[in-house]
């Protein structure tokens, strides 16, 4: 799509050089002929190095834009980039390409449904009730469970087990917001790469990445009702308890471990063997090798010693009330 017909679709007035737009990139990641957008200052080293062909911006940053980028000046970026997510939104169900593919050895139940393009390696086991959709890589030796759903395009590695009813590769919770109080939906443009030797439980959901994937890197273990937002990515081997909940781009380093009910709010880094105890509140970035408790989230020595002392003062009050009554 030619970039002024694209502006125009979305309502930006702009008139200059046109050129091919491919598809939506990251600021990072973005090429030349990809389109990205920018909406929080905690962006602005890569809005400068971005290498996008162009970049919904608005005017108190557009002189920030490289030089080889084109400006798409519009003061509600985000919700720009929700209009133009759907004109790049996939079609959920192909009527064209290839009929599956599988290795040697697999053993698929009944009424299991698969899309096109499909490619399932060998010794690949898929319980009843299944659905694989369009475009879905599943690696050698992996199970899948009863009622197991891969949206398009998801890519599961090696030896993975994934228990019943687990959903990977459902859109992302996002959308814009307009300033009556509409809410436009972002089309969500990335999938879900679950790498080697992954087990997730049941009833588990793994969002795709709105732009780029979300990704379960290698050895992780999610237990039974975890939430995994879009763009997050799980380090390797990290451990992650029932109903953890992670919302969307948040980082875990490898070895992380996330007890029950524990949860992470967006944009942030836990890092590489950290332990969050159950019920904790992830409010911020977490250095590494220590562990964690509480809301707001604090290291657990420093927990125990606040309830500890919270616990005598109530303790006190109550001591003081009873003489008092006397």
């Amino acid at each position: 799509m030619k970039l002024s017909e694209l502006a125009r679709a979305i309502g930006i007035d702009y008139q200059g050089s046109d050129l091919e737009i491919e598809g939506l990139g990251t600021l990072k990641n973005a090429q030349s002929n990809q389109l990205s957008f920018f909406d929080n200052p905690k962006y602005l080293k890569d809005l400068r190095n971005t290498k996008a062909g162009a970049v919904i911006v608005a005017s108190r940053y557009a002189d920030n834009v490289p030089k080889n980028t084109i400006a798409l000046v519009d003061e509600e970026p985000y919700l720009k980039l929700a209009l133009v997510s759907r004109l790049f939104a996939p079609d959920p169900m192909r009527s064209e390409g290839a009929e599956p593919i599988f290795g040697d050895g697999c053993r698929i139940g009944g009424n299991v449904n698969f899309g096109k393009d499909v490619v399932i390696g060998n010794r690949v086991t898929i319980m009843p009730g299944c659905y694989i959709g369009d475009g879905v890589h599943i690696g050698d030796d992996t199970l899948l469970y009863p009622n197991v759903v891969l949206y398009h395009d998801t890519r599961i590695g090696n030896r993975c087990i994934l228990h019943a009813n687990t959903v990977i590769g459902s859109d992302g919770y996002g959308f814009a917001h307009t300033k009556t109080g509409e809410h436009v939906k972002l089309y969500q443009l990335g999938h879900v790469i679950v790498e080697d030797d992954v087990e997730i439980g049941s009833n588990t959901s793994i969002d795709r990445g709105a732009i780029e994937p979300t990704v379960i890197k290698k050895g992780a273990k999610l237990d039974n009702l975890v939430q995994v937002a879009h763009n997050c990515i799980v380090g390797e081997h990290s451990l992650l308890t029932g109903q953890v909940g992670l919302a969307g781009s948040t980082v875990l380093e490898r070895n992380v471990v996330m007890g029950g009910q524990s949860g992470a709010m967006g944009h942030l880094t836990i890092g590489a063997f950290a332990q969050i105890a159950a019920k904790a509140g992830v409010t911020k970035s977490l250095p590494g090798g220590k562990v964690y408790a509480g809301f707001p989230i604090m290291e657990h020595k420093k927990w125990l010693k606040l309830n500890a002392m919270l616990s005598r003062m109530v303790t006190e009050v109550k001591n003081k009330f009873k003489k008092e009554e006397r």
